[in-house]
């Protein structure tokens, strides 16, 4: 299968130019692309790579014995496998499911103290396992969180250059329509990405036949290997709980209340029975938890109501290949991504925000229909974002405009079906827009 080209590739170049770099942990769920990223780079800018699986090969879980300088290390794993060669200022060590040894995470500092190698570690580091990896590492190492492949990466396999990428956003700065073959063009793009999603291994299968076909059967077994992840790695809960979580998000999307309920988890679920579970999916990369606002107004991360929260699902591909039959028909066949009360749009949304490194945030006034979907914020604003399924008028939007009470919130952003435009204080992009959002608050000028 050809290489999907990654974000990650252009941040791991700069990483090897920056002399004064440290051993690099690369975080990310299961099959999100880690190894083949890295095996990429290494070949292109390494004479030798050194890679060591802890699960394929726990043999070398032996190499620490000696204890964790650098020099002994590279001996005992010359020693393990002598093929392996090691050149000074010229190699690249490479750790990967380090989940399955955090130890190694202490030899990151007497590596950094050496310079002779490069060290890239990675794993799926699922749940507590992470924690454990950066409180023995701190101070020597740096994190780079990796994901699905975003809407651009995609856009990216289907030859589109980022000349055309940067029409995209001259069209949101200027608040110009698109004409309508091109509305058509993104918009089937942008369909096409939701149903497959973002794991590459999905994409590139797509890719290479050119259809959906087998697309499916390759995402539930994604699926399938989350859930044998969660039992494989799950240390000192229950993990029974957490699939339970895990598998009722779709059902709960599905409501016209999203707010995540323990009591749709299982009969009398309480949440006190379920402590940790949701912390945990989020340290596995599976969930995105977008937090209920007390009040919006700045600061947002000292302004929530953590018993209150919605969660999406990190991929909205695996969220597709999870949806019941008859859904999976309309979604496919009839090109509705309105499916389950618009859920898909709010996880797609979501899921674009988190991967430019947007926190998530919304808010549900008590007593009342004023409800927000997103919030992000410019210097000195507090932005709402509202994701409709339709085109029909965004009444809570507007009503945070214009009402007195909300001093930091002065314009809103729409994420909809219809085409870009600028009506008052209201900016209104199409869905396939939505992986912009970052730039546009970056280079426009009426949030300055």
């Amino acid at each position: 299968m050809p290489y999907l080209v990654r974000k990650a590739d252009a941040f791991l170049r700069q990483w090897k130019n920056n002399p004064g770099r440290y051993p690099l942990i690369i975080k990310g769920a299961r099959q999100v692309g880690k190894t083949e990223t890295i095996r990429r780079f290494a070949e292109e800018n390494y004479k030798n790579l050194v890679e060591i699986n802890f699960i394929t090969e726990p043999i070398y879980k032996s190499i620490i014995q000696d204890g964790f300088s650098a020099e002994s290390i590279v001996r005992l794993i010359s020693r393990i496998d002598p093929g392996k060669h090691f050149e000074e200022n010229n190699t690249l060590i490479f750790f990967d499911e380090i989940q399955d040894f955090p130890e190694i995470a202490t030899a990151l500092k007497f590596f950094r103290e050496d310079g002779r190698y490069d060290v890239i570690c990675s794993g799926s580091l699922l749940g507590v396992q992470y924690h454990r990896i950066a409180s023995i590492s701190v101070g020597y190492k740096m994190d780079y969180q990796m994901y699905s492949m975003d809407f651009e990466e995609f856009l990216w396999t289907r030859g589109y250059t980022d000349e055309m990428i940067s029409d995209i956003l001259s069209h949101m700065l200027e608040g110009r329509a698109f004409s309508e073959a091109e509305y058509n063009v993104y918009s089937n793009l942008f369909l096409d990405y939701c149903i497959l999603g973002g794991m590459p291994a999905v994409v590139a299968n797509y890719v290479e036949k050119g259809t959906f076909e087998g697309s499916l059967a390759l995402q539930r077994q994604l699926l399938t290997d989350y859930g044998n992840d969660i039992v494989k790695y799950a240390e000192g809960l229950d993990k029974a709980k957490i699939l339970s979580v895990y598998n009722s998000i779709p059902a709960q999307l599905a409501k016209e209340n999203k707010k995540f309920q323990y009591s749709k988890v299982g009969k009398g679920a309480r949440a006190k029975d379920y402590m940790g579970c949701v912390e945990w999916l989020k340290d596995a990369g599976l969930v995105n938890i977008c937090y209920c606002l007390g009040f919006p107004e700045l600061p947002l991360k000292g302004n929530i109501d953590e018993s209150k929260y919605k969660l999406y699902i990190s991929d909205t591909g695996l969220l597709v290949a999870s949806l019941d039959d008859e859904a999976q028909a309309d979604l496919r066949a009839n090109k509705n991504l309105g499916v389950y009360k618009g859920a898909l749009y709010e996880n797609f949304a979501a899921e674009a925000l988190t991967k430019q490194g947007y926190g998530l945030y919304y808010y549900s006034k008590e007593n009342s229909t004023l409800e927000e979907d997103f919030f992000i914020r410019s210097a000195d604003e507090l932005i709402p974002v509202e994701v409709k399924a339709n085109t029909n008028q965004a009444k809570s939007l507007s009503q945070l405009i214009k009402s007195d009470t909300y001093p930091d919130i002065r314009h809103g952003i729409k994420l909809t079906v219809g085409n870009v435009g600028i009506s008052g204080t209201i900016i209104t992009f199409p869905y396939f827009c939505g992986f912009l959002l970052k730039r546009y608050m970056e280079k426009q000028d009426i949030f300055r």
